[in-house]
């Protein structure tokens, strides 16, 4: 680890990660619901303002791990407690602190039962979170990593719709398949490397065999495209994703998701660079598959909550396309369009969840002809859409636009391919605006609706705030994330050079 600085100063990441557990300790002693609600939005208020603390610290020139910390956990094991960002992991920092409170607000009226439990599961669910993209230990990644399917599965199985039983177990065994394969790989890398679990030690180590490396690889691929979900292993999304209470469904899409990718981009690309080069034209295709698939699925839904799952798949599919395509482009696309994602689909969901506090329906035919009786929401949702298929001016637009530049740069062919999914994602989108704002003939009577009250409209304006910010300057967001990326292909592209001259030699 001497290559790396040890924060000396306030431990700001850990602080970060334990405030929430902290919190939930709390609940578990004083229960009382309203004093619940209260401490929780409290908690993660005060957890997303001390998170803010990061970006004046956080020195965009640098690729190396900052704000550091490192404590001996299990000595005889060679496992550490080690913490630390860089610029592939910020900004999902920063997009999980700030979603938070929003899911605290968002479920102030809809969860009605078990409040006090309801409230330990999101606080206990954003230390795991946090902790899964700080972690630079692979044993204490996969602690976290296993660690989150508790609260989320509990989120599901206790607070969820009519079929809550069959989405939990659902998304339960996917996961922990995945993990399987993930702790396995995990534990091939650390007898490797003499023991050792730290993650920048496994980086870049040339005595990785080619067959080693697909094989650790392909574990790695499963457990992260599980998470992701990439086509063809997405079917316990949109169960999840139906079943989900509001803010279950907005974690699951605003942050658990974006795991899998970070997976990708933290591990495969600079710990098997060989099996990443040689195995990308599949994983690049069948990202467009996701795109496609996604797309069409979304396309044909009624439900609300299973469209904007589907659609889930599709962009996330563009996430992928981008990471595969190694060019600066294409990485700095995926990871702001995780960040786009997390906040465009996430508030889609929230607008969903408040319709259906007010129809008890997620069909679109309960929901048609609202913009009349409903201007405020038909106003968020309409630059919510707009955002979610890429509609220039808005935060999508940019990530998009990246990816398919990234993906022009790489193969013609692969970016034609693509196109397709954006045209289908305006499509089903507009679709959904339509119905929701105007309907048709025989509206159903929506008089007695009442139009967003000031919890709900605080609740939408952050989201909408980074709509436009990312959409018209990106800069701030792209500064933080260019060195890391830069230096990340560099040294991917340079191994694979070394690779090259290696091969050549040996003819």
């Amino acid at each position: 680890m001497d290559n790396l600085n040890i924060d000396g100063g306030f431990p700001l990441l850990s602080f970060l990660i334990f405030l929430p557990l902290a919190g939930a300790m709390v609940l578990l002693l004083y229960r009382k619901e309203t004093f619940a609600r209260f401490w929780t939005l409290f908690i993660t208020s005060v957890t997303a303002l001390c998170s803010l603390r990061i970006l004046s610290r956080f020195n965009t020139g640098s690729s190396e791990y900052q704000l550091m910390e490192q404590h001996a956990w299990i000595p005889s094991l060679k496992i550490q407690y080690v913490i630390g960002i860089d610029g592939i992991s910020v900004l999902l920092v920063m997009l999980t602190t700030i979603i938070m409170p929003l899911c605290v607000l968002a479920s102030w009226r809809y969860i009605k039962t078990r409040i006090t439990a309801f409230m330990v599961c999101l606080l206990v669910m954003e230390t795991s979170m946090l902790g899964v993209f700080m972690a630079l230990d692979f044993v204490l990644f996969y602690v976290l990593w296993e660690f989150m399917l508790i609260p989320m599965y509990m989120l599901i199985a206790i607070w969820g719709g009519p079929r809550k039983v069959y989405a939990s177990i659902k998304f339960f065994l996917y996961t922990l398949a995945g993990s399987v394969l993930l702790l396995v790989a995990i534990i091939a890398l650390s007898l490797k490397n003499n023991g050792s679990f730290y993650i920048p030690d496994m980086m870049w180590n040339a005595s990785y065999g080619d067959t080693f490396q697909i094989l650790v690889f392909l574990a790695f691929a499963l457990a992260f495209a599980i998470k992701v979900p990439m086509f063809p292993f997405h079917t316990w999304l949109p169960a999840a994703h139906v079943e989900a209470p509001t803010a279950g469904s907005v974690i699951l899409a605003s942050v658990l998701l974006k795991m899998g990718t970070y997976g990708f981009l933290r591990f495969c690309l600079p710990i098997t660079p060989y099996a990443a080069s040689f195995l990308a034209p599949y994983l690049l295709w069948l990202s467009i598959a996701g795109i496609i698939y996604g797309g069409f699925t979304a396309l044909a839904q009624h439900d609300m909550k299973k469209l904007i799952a589907y659609s889930s798949v599709g962009h996330m599919g563009f996430v992928t396309l981008g990471i595969f395509v190694f060019n600066v482009h294409g990485v700095e696309g995926a990871i702001l369009q995780m960040i786009n994602h997390g906040v465009t689909t996430g508030a889609l969901f929230l607008c969903v969840g408040m319709i259906y506090e007010r129809t008890h329906s997620r069909e679109l035919r309960s929901a048609t002809g609202l913009g009349k009786y409903m201007p405020w929401y038909a106003t968020f949702l309409t630059f919510f859409a707009l955002s979610s298929f890429g509609f220039p001016g808005t935060n999508s637009f940019i990530g998009e636009f990246l990816i398919i530049a990234g993906a022009f740069d790489h193969s013609i062919a692969l970016a034609l391919a693509c196109i397709p999914g954006a045209v289908l994602a305006a499509a089903y989108m507009l679709r959904m605006l339509q119905k929701i704002v105007w309907g048709g003939t025989d509206n159903p009577d929506q008089s007695h609706l009442n139009d967003l009250g000031l919890r709900e409209i605080v609740t939408l304006t952050p989201f909408l705030i980074f709509v436009f910010w990312i959409g018209l300057g990106p800069q701030p967001f792209l500064d933080l994330i260019h060195t890391s990326v830069g230096d990340l292909l560099t040294q991917f592209n340079s191994w694979e050079q070394q690779q090259h001259v290696a091969q050549l030699l040996l003819r």
